[in-house]
């Protein structure tokens, strides 16, 4: 199953993103109603201070000498005392809410790490890994980004908008109250629709930026590729083609951003400039004090700065609804392999492994393999060989459950595998595969993941019996090499014999060989068949070849031809009968027999 490819074109971000929240926003409720009774208090606070303003300004405004002295410093000491529980309050929200953000963010970045790695194969066979990190990387942020803007902006806004409203509508008349609404209306619609407009560049430019970050990755990822081939030009002018959408959206986004806040402004200077008409009016009449004219004045900006926000605070929510649904649309995917709801841990005894009338195809109308029956005794050594694309690799993808036979079965000890927990069944299992890749941490980390309670005793034991040990131990770092990024510091030798050790850490009692010799040069491969050899005594052995001569000495010999069993038998028996395998061994044969060819000057 692919990664979803669908880009979110529409306008708007979906709120279902948002519900999905909840369960995480629960389990700290508490927390949270506390965060939000600072909220109130600290809003309370605030909408307080234009009260104590008129309070001061009428006071000032009398010509009662007594009351200019001593009743305007007690109402200062309010309005200090009140601006500053504003700015308390809020801060305490911050302390109080911030563990609780952090945690969700914690909770739901662990979550889809898990899911991910619950994916099947084929999943991660599709994705393009720059592309899908920036999806992860995009959907956590957004989070911290929701949750910050309902609660510290949308919440308080609306509390004071509602606020505001009721004090005018107390303190004046209707007329005050209408006009704001109307203002306020006008000021959230113009808004609302051009956000909403200018929502496709975001997705637009979210959808270029993963597309040329997956280009870079890719790119850096075959550094050595790009420098053998001395392909920087091309490299650097196909990245910058991935960027040319990203430029384009983001041009389209600033410029559009600039509508939008010079149309917030307008509308923001002529509201207040008729609503300061109206009330100086009011002072002119008589009707209003000066405190009443500071005090809408005050309101006003209170009201407005806030406002003046709403664009980008509605961008933002809008953005982040659409980063987290990109996200969520991860964890949703559906591993195409899955347990049982009746799983039971595998029972290991013999360690038998018997494909059974195995079909099994990675597209329609192409398969892969047809009706395979074969039997590895416990303990034994069985061998498939055949041209490439015969099916070979796919058998040891069948045995690991990586993906499911379409008909047939795959038993071990009697055991269907599907039946049986996926932990229990690869926990029994050992693979040296073809190409190993390893983290980029030191060497003995990579030898240690074969076991992650191994002790370094048992570490280093590993690593004589997979013959790397004298080059560990005559590196001035020892075990603390760090091996690069995929480990490409090390030689092909020396990854696969970082890669046997591990295996032999495990101590599986069911290894599979994928084709771990096939890219190496003739004496590495006699010293890597070595240590091959010695893991994999007395363990149930599927060996996966192209090399022939690394498989004489298996118990059996299978033979994949277009999908089917085309030969089975030891070495000796399959060269009798002169058939397919015995003209494959010809070949070889005749292949390491052929001269070098010198050039000289």
């Amino acid at each position: 199953m692919s990664p979803p490819s669908r880009i979110n074109t529409d306008k708007t971000g979906d709120w279902r993103a948002a519900k999905r929240l909840l369960p995480y926003l629960w389990r700290f409720r508490v927390r949270i109603a506390i965060g939000l009774v600072c909220l109130i208090l600290g809003r309370v606070a605030n909408v307080m201070v234009p009260l104590a303003l008129k309070s001061i300004v009428d006071a000032l405004d009398r010509n009662d000498t007594t009351t200019i002295i001593v009743l305007p410093l007690a109402l200062l000491i309010g309005y200090g005392l009140l601006r500053f529980a504003a700015i308390l309050f809020n801060e305490l929200r911050n302390v109080v809410f911030i563990k609780a953000s952090v945690k969700i963010i914690e909770r739901v970045s662990t979550e889809i790490f898990s899911h991910l790695h619950r994916l099947s194969l084929s999943f991660h066979l599709d994705r393009k890994t720059g592309a899908l990190s920036r999806d992860v990387e995009r959907g956590t942020s957004s989070i911290a980004y929701f949750l910050r803007i309902i609660v510290f902006s949308i919440i308080p806004v609306v509390f004071e908008i509602a606020a505001v409203l009721f004090i005018l509508w107390r303190q004046f008349d209707l007329v005050f109250v209408l006009v704001t609404m109307t203002i306020i209306v006008v000021y959230v619609m113009f808004t609302f629709l051009v956000t909403r407009w200018r929502t496709k560049f975001r997705v637009e430019m979210n959808a270029a930026e993963s597309a040329a970050n997956t280009r870079s990755l890719d790119s850096l990822l075959n550094y050595e590729t790009v420098k053998v081939f001395g392909n920087e030009t091309l490299e650097r002018e196909r990245y910058g083609d991935s960027l040319q959408g990203w430029v384009s959206s983001s041009i389209k986004s600033n410029v559009s951003l600039s509508f939008l806040n010079a149309g917030q402004g307008l509308i923001i200077a002529a509201g207040m400039t008729v609503l300061m008409i109206m009330a100086a009016n009011g002072v002119v009449k008589g009707e209003l004090t000066l405190g009443d004219f500071a005090m809408v004045n005050a309101f006003l900006i209170q009201l407005y700065i806030p406002l003046s926000f709403l664009g980008s605070i509605y961008r933002d929510l809008n953005h982040s609804l659409i980063d987290m649904e990109k996200m969520f649309d991860l964890i949703d995917v559906k591993p195409d392999v899955t347990e049982s709801g009746n799983a039971t841990p595998l029972m290991l005894d013999e360690g038998k492994v018997e494909f059974s009338n195995v079909s099994f195809q990675y597209l329609d109308d192409q398969p892969i393999l047809q009706d395979i029956s074969f039997a590895i005794p416990g303990g034994q050594m069985v061998a498939v060989v055949g041209p490439s694309g015969a099916g070979k690799s796919t058998l040891s993808r069948l045995l690991l459950r990586f993906y499911d036979p379409h008909s047939g079965t795959v038993k071990i000890d009697g055991q269907d595998i599907r039946s049986v927990t996926l932990s229990s069944l690869r926990k029994v299992m050992g693979v040296v595969p073809q190409d190993t890749v390893l983290f980029n941490d030191t060497i003995g980390y990579n030898i240690g993941y074969g076991n992650t309670e191994a002790s370094q005793e048992q570490i280093e034991s590993a690593a004589k019996l997979a013959q790397i040990d004298d080059f560990i131990t005559q590196h001035p770092q020892g075990y603390d090499i760090l091996v690069g990024e995929r480990g490409l510091k090390l030689s092909g030798g020396e990854k696969q014999r970082v890669a046997i050790a591990r295996t032999a850490l495990k101590q599986a009692r069911i290894l599979i060989f994928d084709e771990a010799t096939s890219s190496l040069d003739s004496r590495s491969e006699k010293a890597i068949q070595e240590a091959l050899d010695r893991v994999s005594k007395g363990c149930t052995t599927l060996v996966i070849a192209h090399r022939l001569s690394t498989v004489v000495n298996a118990d059996q010999i299978i033979v994949l031809d277009q999908g089917g069993i085309a030969e089975q038998g030891t070495h000796q028996e399959l060269i009798q009968k002169g058939g397919l395998y015995h003209q494959m061994w010809e070949l070889q044969r005749e292949d390491n027999s052929t001269p070098s060819v010198h050039l000289s000057n």
